[in-house]
């Protein structure tokens, strides 16, 4: 959400002249932007006004001149003020009203334009549109008297998220008879003490959940002991962190079992076409356990497409288990996608399904939605066409092992695959790239680092993958069948959810050009941006020290994906229309697709339900919420482990760049793992140091010593926090004197020397000022 505040003021219907050609002033367009927020479009405004024929081009000039000024901002093509909410959006109950009604705030608010406004919630009628305190739920925006306590009023579409009773925390004994006392991961909550009779067999410093059983009349309230997770140490304790303080579900109601229980295997034919004959494979990361995609590919032997070829793509048909309205749906629904930890993951379905009947095992018969799309030597895609199928997997391969056999190290198993499986596979890939070349999408290379921990779930070591052509080929084919599925969807003209990616806002563009215009850099300043202008900017870093900051401020710059069923393209990857497909084992929006087609289709009859069509903004606006939980639950996991290992390390000194310049410090990233940690601006030598904005740097008022967006520095490790998952160094190396490097002496370590010695090198996520989280690398398409 914007940054500014809201302008709560109420608004009236208003009369306006729409006499052909009689443009509108810019105040009466935006007073109809006002009037109807997230849903006035260029096409809306248009026909309101009656502006028809060459009109539209002074109109289109003047919403131009208005964002240009600040006035409005797009949003999926439509035009709402800066700082207004949208129509449809999730919110926390976070208090009552004198009169007892709930009070919520925006999830997605940023803390820099203050305190979030306050929204009067009226319930629904139904049990799933009546929230509780602390409760999370989707509501729209609504016409009402908000009261004096809020600023807006909204009914509930759906309750997304109920607040958990349990409370997590670390278990600390006191010495003698007191008993011990719970200290909550939740700073806001009170220290409880533990009945010494429900302590589960917990250690002092383990991670327990508790419920409280009793409050005395004076002291604290006491409670005992549900689950204990183990030491703090371990991956399981931390994630169980980010599980609970993000409100994820990760315990399966009985039903939803009960229905995963009696799921049967798909073992006949039935209306299904056969594809068991044709050798699709399965090339996951070697520890996947489910298995929702398998690819085949051969040349086109029709002689009009001489040297095209025609990819298979089949995936899990988990509609066929996932019924509409059933209890596993409803499951599904809620939890949004799949939640990966660095060793687990958090389903998005029962094992059973995703796990077992789903997932498309090596040598079993498994149903499938599959697709066939042929390309001609360009890369163009030509045609397409969809099938529900029995399929049996070739081969389960990983990615290494498939590479390998390419590069001429075979196994026993793609001995056998090489030359009529994985020979074709690549070929076809080979082709695909030409279209992708062609279509040039955004190229960023920001390479996503891995945890690798030991048995007893503490992290061994931080690597970065190595980016296969194995991972390029799996990721293109996809990309192909997930267009493929949206193109069917439109031309059938059945309901969908998009994934949508809308180009940058303004003010980010501003933010990106001001950036690079102190590494002697410029961005176009007119016109529309291509994806290709960005990859211009790319290229030109490629293999220089910056290359790795230009990309990730490049990502900075860029919009979230979403799901919406209105169609705004995909910017990132420069495609018209593109819908989620081939991972229905892990993502709502995937199954939703499917059925889609089997309705489209008719393909069978568990497709769409009855009346979806009108439900399907409210899903999208649940679902792209789960995906930003399960990011950031993801994402608070791996800033603690990395917290927890690098806590012995206090005092060790390491290379780093400056990632992030704000007016109370630095955001630094270590050079050989990517550690993110933050430097206080008071910490820095004895100096005041001012913040530049248009130069991202801090400048001594003095010494006029410049700290630098970019800049190369040495810094110590002061502090590593595990629970806040953050890390504070302090600079040890140098500024800048106009232009120039100035040495200076480095301090004494705060702490004293690392436990054990220093590794020498980190990785991690700290937290900023006032917790905020220094941005991170990945990038969901």
């Amino acid at each position: 959400m914007s940054a500014k505040r809201i302008n709560t003021r109420k608004h009236t219907k208003r009369k306006h002249a729409k006499v052909p050609g009689d443009m509108p002033s810019r105040e009466d367009i935006l007073a109809f932007v006002a009037d109807n927020p997230g849903r006035a479009g260029k096409r809306e405004i248009a026909r309101h006004f009656g502006i028809i024929g060459g009109a539209r081009i002074h109109l289109k000039k003047i919403l131009k001149d208005l964002a240009e000024d600040g006035l409005i901002e797009k949003r999926n093509k439509r035009m709402i003020r800066p700082g207004d909410l949208p129509p449809v959006f999730v919110a926390n109950t976070v208090a009552r009203t004198s009169d007892g009604d709930l009070l919520g705030t925006p999830v997605d608010w940023d803390d820099e334009a203050g305190n979030p406004p306050q929204i009067l919630i009226l319930a629904g009628k139904t049990k799933n549109t009546q929230p509780g305190l602390g409760d999370r739920a989707l509501i729209r925006l609504s016409e009402g008297d908000s009261g004096s306590e809020a600023e807006f009023t909204a009914r509930v579409i759906r309750v997304l998220e109920k607040r958990q009773g349990a409370i997590l925390g670390i278990l600390r004994k006191r010495d003698g008879n007191r008993p011990p006392y719970l200290e909550p991961i939740d700073r806001k909550q009170r220290e409880l003490d533990v009945d010494p009779a429900e302590m589960k067999e917990a250690e002092d410093g383990d991670l327990v959940s508790v419920q409280i059983s009793r409050s005395g009349k004076y002291g604290h309230p006491r409670a005992g002991i549900v689950e204990r997770f183990g030491s703090m140490n371990s991956e399981k304790a931390v994630s169980e962190i980010a599980l609970h303080s993000h409100g994820i579900p990760h315990v399966f109601p009985n039903a939803v079992e009960v229905q995963a229980e009696s799921a049967k295997p798909v073992d006949k034919l039935g209306q299904r076409e056969d594809w068991r004959q044709i050798p699709l494979v399965t090339i996951d990361p070697p520890d996947a356990k489910d298995h929702d995609d398998a690819v085949y590919a051969e040349p086109d032997e029709n002689p009009d497409n001489e040297g095209g070829y025609v990819a298979y793509v089949a995936i899990a048909d988990v509609a066929h288990y996932v019924t509409p309205g059933s209890p596993m749906d409803r499951e599904a629904n809620l939890r949004g996608n799949s939640v990966y930890f660095p060793d687990r993951v958090i389903p998005m379905l029962p094992e059973r399904i995703s796990n077992q009947l789903c997932s498309l095992r090596e040598k079993e018969d498994k149903p499938a939605m599959g697709v066939r799309m042929v390309f001609d030597k360009t890369g163009r895609k030509i045609s397409h066409t969809f099938h529900r199928v029995l399929m049996r997997s070739a081969a389960k391969l990983s990615y290494i092992q498939a590479q390998k056999a390419i590069d001429g190290v075979t196994d026993e198993k793609t001995e056998t695959l090489l030359d009529g499986v994985l020979k074709p596979l690549w070929a076809a890939y080979a082709v695909l790239q030409k279209g992708r070349e062609a279509r040039e999408p955004l190229e960023l290379d920001l390479p996503e680092r891995k945890i690798k921990l030991k048995e007893d779930g503490t992290v061994d070591h931080v690597y970065v993958p190595e980016r296969l052509d194995a991972h390029k080929l799996i990721e293109e084919f996809m990309i192909q069948a997930n267009v493929a599925a949206a193109e069917t969807l439109e031309k059938k003209k059945t309901p969908l959810l998009y994934r949508v990616h809308d180009a940058s806002t303004p003010e980010k563009l501003e933010n990106l050009k001001e950036f690079l215009s102190t590494i002697d850099m410029k961005l176009p300043s007119s016109g529309g941006l291509r994806p290709s202008v960005f990859n211009g900017i790319l290229k030109k870093v490629k293999d220089t020290s910056q290359a790795h900051l230009v990309n990730e401020i490049v990502l900075r710059s860029q919009a979230q994906a979403e799901y919406n069923p209105q169609n705004i393209g995909h910017f990132g990857l420069n495609l018209r229309r593109y819908a989620h497909f081939t991972s229905p084992i892990r993502r709502y929006a995937d199954l939703i697709v499917h059925r889609g087609l089997i309705s489209a289709l008719g393909l069978g009859k568990d497709g769409l339900p009855e009346g979806v069509e009108s439900k399907l903004e409210a899903i999208g606006g649940e679902i792209s919420g789960a995906e930003r939980r399960a990011m950031l639950a993801e994402r608070d996991t791996i800033d603690r482990l990395i917290a927890l290992w690098m806590s012995d390390q206090v005092g060790a000194t390491f290379q780093g760049r400056i990632a992030g310049v704000v007016k109370s410090g630095m955001f630094i990233r270590l050079e050989d793992t990517g550690a993110d940690g933050f430097v206080p601006a008071s910490t820095i030598g004895l100096d005041y140091y001012r913040y530049d904005e248009a130069s991202h740097a801090l400048i001594g008022d003095k010494t006029g010593e410049t700290y630098q967006l970019g800049d190369q520095v040495e810094v110590r490790l002061v502090d590593a926090a595990p629970f806040a998952g953050s890390l504070t160094f302090e600079v040890v190396s140098h500024g800048r004197i106009a232009g120039k490097a100035i040495r200076k002496p480095m301090p004494k370590a705060r702490r004293g020397p690392p436990k054990g010695g220093a590794r020498g090198s980190a990785t991690g996520g700290p937290k900023g000022p006032k917790g905020k989280a220094a941005p991170r690398k990945k990038t969901r398409r």
